[in-house]
């Protein structure tokens, strides 16, 4: 399931989503904030253009709208449900967790969003030899 070709791993790792061979990110820590979103223009070995059209990650914003529900959520359920904590002591975990994870969710947003359009290809080297 997280192994050389399958989506997730591309998502969990922000690799290219067709070779899988590198990251798409020039800095792979996320808590980089300043360059935490700065991508290579191409892959360089599948030579795919990650910014696909102009504007192509906006999508990724509906993404990270998802992806901050779910972490929300979670951080309720764990802070009231299982902890037992009261409803502000929630929200302030809500709060916390959103604010801990947001480079992480950016990222991920942006990783899910480019594996809806780009699928993985395993003879992608072959591709490249015939363009050649």
């Amino acid at each position: 399931m997280f192994t050389k070709g399958s989506k997730i791993a591309s998502m969990l790792k922000g690799t290219c989503p067709r070779c899988q061979e590198e990251s798409m990110y020039e800095v792979r820590n996320p808590y980089n904030l300043s360059k935490a979103l700065k991508m290579h223009e191409n892959c360089s070995h599948c030579h795919l253009h990650y910014a696909i059209e102009p504007s192509f990650f906006y999508g990724a914003m509906y993404v990270s709208y998802g992806l901050g529900v779910a972490f929300a959520v979670a951080a309720f359920v764990i802070s009231h449900v299982f902890i037992g904590a009261d409803l502000k002591t929630s929200f302030i975990a809500i709060m916390a967790t959103l604010i801990v994870f947001m480079p992480i969710i950016m990222r991920l947003s942006r990783n899910i969003w480019i594996n809806f359009f780009v699928n993985f290809d395993k003879n992608w080297k072959e591709h490249m030899n015939k363009k050649s």
